[in-house]
């Protein structure tokens, strides 16, 4: 696990630049540090040691003949099995290590070896084996968009790296933000890949790889969610179905636990990392330490940590519950908006779970995805309901609504939205089509709130008042199944992607944590899109679900845990995770929050309509507005300040400064 970073083409001073970006991603790897280059590249590297902690696992790494290195980002959960028959082809290995398997995995199999790799990645290759003026490089991300790549092309050179600060520090990319992401940020709460908050600089999306050769540049897709690739899942008999779910998520985790470091795991109330949980105390030799967060009185109506704890003495783990308060996540917030890297609504429960974590242990596994491939979240079931009831409305009126919304959604139609008319046009808009129903169940300030806080003169160029159809079709990768799989697809390639996993990727790693998810495992995907629809979804919700059982929600999960956790688990009040931000930013963060928000800061940063943001505070100040509006106005101000604003320099030496800032030690209360 590490950060990576590099430049390809030519001119001076790259080996310096490479050597300012690995600074800047100290905080992700403090173990060990690396750049190489020559006439054509340079690569650099900052290592977190997991597996093979010797100088074997030293990056950049190159080939016994020095014709092909790689800096790699993240962890092959199947290289023991692929080093073996490697071995059996006859090549040697010098270490234990992954990396080295993944560099003669490239060395042997050409770029399909990512068609092998079971785990989560960002990969740099340099392949100089057909000589000079003929090299190449290949650039290439995870099947689920687990871990980062960026780049940016900036004097005819591509420069990439795991992170936004780093891509800063190198001093080739400005400093300016991209219109389009700040109105997505503002719909949706993140920036929809490719994508980043920064004009110019791109996240190679999931399952991609980026060559460059001949003097040109591609990007190809290798692998893509799909449907029954678990060849007769979907007719067995729905107990075979759950012994099979049950072995390929126990093979995953088995997997996932490989580590030459302590490993640990994150613990809520849910049932997602409850099982993980106790599947890894199956394979383990010692108890699992497990931790989860809390709060004081402010937020124990969502406090889900004493769940957690008998969770934790059931399976019998090496507990630690952290209480977070309004004050802790003032003092903290500077460092939160830092370690997020691009301003987000969310992170800050990973943020606090991570810091707490890396206390005890180096890798944490997460139950991150278990929602997403088995129909957890209630815009699931939401969106099917709806979609049953349209089906009984006249097949003539059905079209007749189609066509009209295809033509409200036009881009002709945009600036309309922010007159008095826009309510009628998006309402048009999200009157038919399966993206139309989708998009209203996630969204912040959604299409016409984030019109009417950009800045006039950056609407056009962001897009302003676009149909989220047109932002959503490009993560609906699996058009062709039933409405559950639809939404299944679109939230893994929408929210999972873009929200929660970087967000997760940046905070734990932040604190030098790795953090990994077993349920995003290839394998388990496609098991999930193999089964039938009420495998995942039994009978109808209730209206006001009270636990899983009453949710109807991810029954063959439940059906997967029920041997391994306590007796009637199902039956726990059923509660989306939160924090209390409301009250720490009518508390504690009061000053905060009106100091990111006034006016004289909004119009001196010229990218929101100052009176709009004003009204935003004041409306939750009042008492008539959520908190994630204002919180993530304020997260996108203190993002600009810790980051943006930091000269290239200031970033390079301040990674170490902020690590040993952000890694302080917490208080352990064990279970």
């Amino acid at each position: 696990m590490c950060g990576i970073c590099g430049i390809w083409g030519e001119g001076d001073g790259r080996r310096e630049a490479v050597s300012a970006m690995v600074s800047a991603m100290h905080h992700r790897g403090p173990d060990d540090r690396g750049v190489m280059a020559d006439d054509r590249v340079a690569l650099g590297m900052t290592r977190l040691a997991i597996i093979d902690t010797s100088v074997g696992g030293h990056q950049p790494m190159t080939t016994p003949d020095g014709l092909i290195s790689v800096v790699y980002n993240g962890e092959l959960y199947n290289f023991r099995g692929e080093r073996a028959l490697l071995e059996e082809k006859g090549y040697k290995f010098a270490s234990t290590s992954d990396t080295e398997v993944l560099l003669r995995m490239y060395e042997h199999y050409g770029d399909d070896f990512l068609l092998r790799m079971r785990g989560m990645f960002a990969v740099a290759v340099y392949d100089r084996r057909r000589g000079a003026g003929r090299e190449r490089l290949l650039l290439a991300r995870d099947q689920m968009g687990i871990k980062p790549l960026l780049y940016a092309r900036s004097g005819g050179r591509l420069v990439f790296a795991s992170e936004i600060k780093a891509l800063l520090a190198g001093g080739l990319v400005p400093a300016e933000v991209d219109p389009e992401a700040l109105r997505l940020l503002l719909t949706y709460g993140s920036v929809y890949q490719p994508r980043t908050i920064l004009r110019g600089v791109l996240m190679l999306p999931p399952a991609h790889r980026l060559i460059v050769e001949g003097g040109r540049e591609r990007v190809e897709r290798y692998w893509s969610l799909g449907l029954d690739r678990v060849e007769g899942l979907r007719s067995r008999r729905y107990e075979e179905a759950v012994e099979e779910l049950s072995a390929v998520i126990e093979e995953s985790v088995r997997l996932q636990m490989v580590s030459d470091v302590p490993l640990g795991a994150f613990l809520s109330g849910g049932v997602d990392s409850s099982l993980l949980v106790a599947l890894m105390a199956r394979h383990s030799g010692h108890r699992v330490k497990t931790f989860s967060v809390g709060f004081g009185a402010e937020g124990r109506d969502m406090d889900e940590t004493d769940d957690a704890g008998r969770t934790a003495r059931f399976i019998g783990t090496d507990h630690t519950r952290v209480v977070v308060t309004g004050s802790e996540v003032r003092e903290r917030i500077g460092h939160i908006a830092y370690g997020l890297d691009q301003p987000s609504v969310d992170g800050v429960n990973s943020y606090f779970v991570s810091q707490a974590a890396r206390s005890g242990v180096t890798v944490a596994i997460s139950g991150t995805g278990g929602d997403e491939l088995f129909a957890g979240y209630p815009w699931f079931a939401e969106t099917v309901v709806d979609t049953r009831m349209r089906a009984q409305v006249s097949p003539w009126r059905g079209m007749a609504k189609t066509m009209l919304a295809n033509i409200a959604r036009r881009p002709a139609f945009d600036p309309l939205l922010e007159g008095r008319g826009g309510s009628h046009i998006e309402r048009l808009r999200n009157s038919a089509g399966f993206l139309a129903r989708y998009a209203p169940n996630y969204r912040i300030f959604g299409v016409n709130g984030a019109t009417r806080l950009l800045a006039p003169e950056l609407r056009r160029a962001a897009g302003a008042g676009r149909s989220p159809h047109y932002d959503l079709a490009p993560l609906d990768e699996v058009p062709q199944g039933s409405v559950l799989e639809r939404v299944t697809g679109v939230c893994l390639r929408g929210y999972t992607t873009n929200q929660l996993l970087r967000d997760i990727d940046a905070v734990s790693m932040s604190h030098s944590l790795e953090v990994r998810v077993p349920y995003l495992d290839p394998v388990v995907a496609d098991a999930a899109l193999s089964l039938p629809d009420e495998a995942k979804m039994g009978a109808a919700p209730s209206s006001a679900p009270r636990n899983y059982r009453e949710a109807g929600t991810k029954r063959i999960l439940l059906d997967v845990a029920r041997p391994l956790l306590p007796e009637g688990f199902d039956t726990t009040p059923k509660r989306g995770f939160g924090m209390p931000f409301g009250a720490w930013m009518r508390g504690p963060l009061r000053d905060v929050v009106a100091d990111a928000l006034a006016e004289e800061r909004t119009r001196a940063r010229g990218w929101l309509e100052p009176s709009a943001v004003g009204g935003v505070r004041d409306a939750f100040f009042d008492g008539r507005a959520q908190w994630f509006e204002p919180w993530l106005l304020m997260m996108l101000e203190l993002w600009a300040r810790e980051v943006l604003d930091a000269r290239p320099a200031e970033l390079a030496a301040r990674a170490s400064e902020r690590l040993a800032d952000g890694a302080r030690p917490r208080e352990r209360a064990t279970a």
